[in-house]
């Protein structure tokens, strides 16, 4: 859904495009970080003494989840329980 006219959408990316490529990574960067950070506390709402890797596990399928078939969810989801187990 996009509601936004399109002289407001013009207006914010030419606001956009006025900042350095170091200010606009560091806003992608910010957004990110609060991003995750709602994530994990969503993660501990609802299992509050998940362990760190399962919140990691948690983390993956919420974020990239669908983007693997079953099998490499799998496999990832295998290491991410146990990182320093084997591999390279």
């Amino acid at each position: 859904m996009n509601d936004t006219p399109l002289e407001m959408e013009q207006r914010y990316r030419a606001m956009l495009l006025q900042r350095s490529g170091a200010e606009r990574l560091k806003m992608g960067c910010s957004m990110f970080a609060t991003a995750r950070a709602l994530a994990v506390a969503s993660v501990l709402e609802t299992e509050p003494s998940a362990s760190p890797a399962r919140v990691r596990e948690r983390l993956f399928l919420r974020f990239y989840g669908a983007d693997f078939d079953a099998d490499a969810r799998a496999r990832i989801l295998a290491r991410l329980a146990n990182p320093a187990g084997g591999g390279r």
